[in-house]
C-alpha cells in the first residue's frame, strides 16, 4: 500500500463534513442546485466588506514596490504592528509587533502553535464538540488529543479538566464562540479555567499553555462583549484567521499572537516563526498588505443574527431541541432519533443536507450551517418539518 497506516485509517474515518458536501454535490447534479437545501460546510456566502474590495483595488492599480517578494517567515513588520495596535485597543494591554506571527489561516497557527510547544507523548486537552482537525493536529506533531466532555449547554466541566490534567498536559485548546455549537465562553468560566491552570502548573512544575481558537471572534450576538483570554492566564495562545470576520476563508490568512507577559516569550515566538517556515512557508503576501488596513473591519454581524433568529425560531416551534447560538454561524440540534446518522440521511430523503454530531465528537446531535443564503435557509424548512412531524417532535 502507498499510503501509510495512519493515513489509511483517517481516509476510511473521514471528515463527516467533506463526506456530506460531496454526496450534496451528487445529489445537486442529480436534483439541480436549486432544490438542495445544504447547509453542511460552514463556508460563507456573504461577500467581504466594501472596505476589503477597496484595499485590493488600491493595491492593484498602485502596486507597493516588491509586494510579492519574500517577506521575513514571521510576516510583515508593518501587518504585525497592525494587528498588535488592534489587540492593544480591543484588551487594554500592550501588544507589539514581537507577540504577533501572520500565518496561513488558523489551521496554520494552530498547527505551528501545536509543533512549537509539544514534545512526544504530550497531550492537548479539548472538548467534544470540538472543530474535527482538533484530534489530527497534536497527531500530526507526536501528540496526544485528549477528549473532554461538556455539559447540557456545551460549556466545558472544570472538574472534569482538573482531574485529566496531568504531568504530560502541555495545553488546553477552546474554541468560543464554538464550532459546531455557537456557545460563548462566559468570563467567569475562562477565569476558573484561568485560575485551575495556574494551579495545575505550580503543582507539575509544568509550563501549560491555553490555546484560544478565535476566528469567529468578532460574529456574536444580542449585544454581548467577547471575554477575552488574556486577562485570565498570562500562558495564553490565541490563534485566529480573517476567514469569517471579512469572510475570505479561500485567502488563508490568519495569525498567532501571544500573550506579552507570557513566561519565555521571546523563545516561544521564535518557535513559531521557525515553525511557520518549515511547515506553511509564510502567510499570502498580497493578503497581508491588504489586511493590514482591515482590523477593525468586520463583516454584518446583524446579517448572521437575522439569519439565527429566522432559523432558531422555526426549529423550536417544530420541536426541535437546540441550545441558541451566541455566536458564529452554526446550530447543533439534538437529533430525535439515537442515531443521529440515521436522522442525518432521513433529513437527505428531503433533500436537506447537515452533518452528523459523531463528526464534532458528540453522537446525538447534527449540525446545520446557516452562513447560506436565504432561499436555501427557506427551502430547508420544509424537509425539517417533515421530519419533526415524522419522529412526533411537534
Amino acid at each position: 500500500m502507498p499510503i501509510s497506516d495512519r493515513v489509511q485509517k483517517s481516509l476510511v474515518e473521514g471528515s463527516w463534513i467533506r463526506r456530506i458536501w460531496e454526496e450534496g454535490f451528487s445529489l445537486k447534479q442529480q436534483y439541480g442546485e436549486e432544490n438542495i437545501f445544504d447547509l453542511s460546510l460552514g463556508n460563507p456566502v456573504m461577500e467581504p466588506p466594501a472596505e476589503f474590495h477597496q484595499e485590493l483595488r488600491k493595491l492593484v492599480e498602485n502596486p507597493l514596490p516588491g509586494m510579492h517578494r519574500y517577506m521575513p517567515n514571521a510576516g510583515y513588520p508593518e501587518t504585525r504592528a497592525a494587528v498588535a495596535a488592534q489587540l492593544s485597543l480591543e484588551t487594554g494591554m500592550k501588544f507589539t509587533m514581537n507577540d504577533i506571527v501572520m500565518t496561513c489561516g488558523a489551521g496554520g497557527a494552530l498547527n505551528i502553535a501545536i509543533k512549537t510547544i509539544l514534545n512526544p507523548g504530550d497531550e492537548v486537552i479539548i472538548f467534544a464538540p470540538y472543530f474535527p482537525e482538533y484530534i489530527a493536529y497534536p497527531d500530526h506533531h507526536g501528540g496526544v488529543a485528549k477528549v473532554l466532555p461538556t455539559d447540557e449547554h456545551f460549556i466545558p466541566r472544570l472538574d472534569a479538566v482538573e482531574a485529566a490534567i496531568g504531568v504530560k498536559t502541555k495545553a488546553v485548546l477552546i474554541n468560543s464562540p464554538n464550532n459546531p455549537t455557537g456557545v460563548i465562553y462566559s468570563e467567569d468560566f475562562i477565569h476558573q479555567l484561568g485560575e485551575l491552570l495556574s494551579k495545575k502548573e505550580a503543582q507539575y512544575g509544568t509550563q501549560i499553555f491555553l490555546i484560544s481558537d478565535e476566528p469567529y471572534r468578532k460574529i456574536i450576538y444580542d449585544g454581548c462583549k467577547y471575554p477575552q483570554v488574556w486577562s485570565h492566564y498570562r500562558q495564553s495562545i490565541v490563534v485566529t484567521s480573517h476567514s469569517k470576520d471579512l469572510a475570505l476563508p479561500g485567502e488563508r490568512i490568519g495569525y498567532v499572537a501571544v500573550h506579552p507577559d507570557c513566561s519565555h516569550r521571546e523563545e516561544l515566538v521564535a518557535g513559531l516563526i521557525y515553525c511557520n517556515r518549515t511547515l506553511y512557508t509564510n502567510a499570502p503576501a498580497l493578503m497581508q498588505h491588504v489586511v493590514r488596513h482591515l482590523q477593525s473591519v468586520t463583516v454584518s454581524v446583524a446579517e448572521y443574527q437575522r439569519k439565527r433568529d429566522f432559523l432558531y425560531d422555526h426549529l423550536n416551534e417544530m420541536g426541535y431541541s437546540v441550545v441558541k447560538p451566541e455566536g458564529a454561524f452554526y446550530m447543533f440540534p439534538k437529533s430525535p432519533l439515537e442515531d443521529e446518522v440515521a436522522f442525518v440521511r432521513e433529513l437527505q430523503q428531503w433533500r436537506v443536507l447537515t452533518v452528523p454530531g459523531r463528526g464534532f465528537g458528540s453522537p446525538g446531535y447534527f449540525r446545520i450551517s446557516y452562513c447560506i443564503h436565504d432561499r436555501t435557509l427557506e427551502g430547508s424548512l420544509a424537509g425539517f418539518a417533515k421530519a419533526a412531524q415524522r419522529f412526533n417532535l411537534c
